[in-house]
């Protein structure tokens, strides 16, 4: 009986630990859900107009043209996004900067 119960236990405990693996790599890995948009396009009942992806991705796109993350997608339209990429600290996405007491950059002295 007492094995019995012992592997129980350790299989419990190996499937845990697998969970809880494949949530911190999902986590960690996944990308944004984002759009190439029209950021010239906003209509007030449709949102952004989705354009191709090259249209992002290459110096030679529109300049109108941005990543879109989040939001609704209807047709060929998405709202309720931002165009700021969500989460992760580091990055050339937004994020919040919190500090106290000079935690500033180029601060006076004295």
């Amino acid at each position: 009986m007492a094995d019995v119960r012992r592997q129980l236990r350790s299989g419990t405990v190996v499937l845990g630990g697998m969970g809880l693996l494949a949530v911190a790599l999902t986590a960690c890995s996944s990308d944004p859900d984002k759009r190439c948009v029209d950021r010239d396009s906003y209509n007030a009942g449709k949102g952004y107009k989705v354009v191709s992806d090259k249209n992002c991705k290459s110096s030679t796109g529109s300049s109108h043209s941005g990543w879109y993350y989040g939001g609704d997608k209807k047709s060929s339209w998405v709202e309720g996004g931002s165009f700021t990429k969500p989460g992760g600290s580091g990055g050339s996405g937004g994020g919040v900067h919190r500090g106290g007491f000079g935690g500033g950059k180029g601060g006076s002295g004295g």
